[in-house]
């Protein structure tokens, strides 16, 4: 395992002892553990973006979508039923 230094505003560092006392971890497991979330988000939200930019792309390439009202009905029924069919693409160019 690799050594970093941070360097901590004072109020912080005292913040962050506190919370990880109250947590019953060390300080340094407490930032180890915020470090490891904050890159989890950060590789989870890339994803996400990612996906987006993708569908958008095949979305503009085919010309078809889906309509809102119908989205919304399908994710109230898949709620209830995890077979639930999507709804049909429909051609939203003229």
């Amino acid at each position: 395992m690799s050594t970093t230094s941070l360097k901590l505003p004072e109020d912080l560092k005292q913040r962050a002892a506190s919370a990880a006392q109250d947590l019953g971890l060390s300080t340094h497991a407490f930032m180890v553990e915020a470090i490891r979330q904050a890159t989890e988000q950060t590789e989870i939200r890339a994803q996400f973006v990612e996906e987006a930019l993708a569908a958008r792309s095949e979305m503009l390439e085919s010309g078809a979508g889906y309509e809102a009202n119908e989205v919304r009905a399908y994710l109230r029924q898949r709620l209830r039923d995890k077979d639930t069919p999507r709804p049909p693409a429909k051609p939203w160019r003229k």
